[in-house]
C-alpha cells in the first residue's frame, strides 16, 4: 500500500518516482532497453530512499498487463504472470518507458496545478 494515489493521474508517490528517474535516464519508449537493476539504482540513489525490492517490485507491476489498467513501463523478459509465477531477478530483466508514460511526464515541466 504504502503512499497514497495523487487525484490527478492516480500514480503515488514511487510511481511517478520511478518514471521521473526513467525520464532522467533517457529511458524512452523509442529508445533501447535498459537493465531493471540500473534503474532500481538510479531511484534508489536519487529519489526513494527505501529497498531495491519494493522499487523493483513496483516497476515490476508498471510492466504487467494485468496489474494496472495501462501499462507504464515497457517490460523485456519474465515479469510474472497471472497466476502467481514470480518475476525474474531485476538483473535478468530489462525496461523502458511506456509510450504513455511518456506522455504522463510530458506536463511535468509545466507542473500541473
Amino acid at each position: 500500500s504504502g503512499g497514497l494515489p495523487d487525484a490527478r493521474d492516480g500514480l503515488k508517490p514511487v510511481h511517478r518516482r520511478v518514471l521521473y528517474a526513467m525520464s532522467e535516464l533517457g529511458n524512452d519508449w523509442n529508445k533501447p532497453y535498459k537493465k531493471s537493476a540500473r534503474v532500481v539504482g538510479d531511484v534508489i540513489g536519487k529519489y526513494h530512499p527505501h529497498g531495491d525490492i519494493a522499487v523493483y517490485g513496483t516497476i515490476v507491476r508498471m510492466a504487467q498487463p494485468f496489474s494496472l489498467r495501462y501499462m507504464l513501463v515497457d517490460g523485456q523478459g519474465n515479469f510474472g504472470s497471472v497466476d502467481g509465477d514470480n518475476a525474474a531477478a531485476m538483473r535478468y530483466t530489462e525496461v523502458r518507458m511506456a509510450k504513455l508514460a511518456h506522455e504522463l511526464l510530458a506536463d511535468l515541466e509545466k507542473e500541473p496545478v
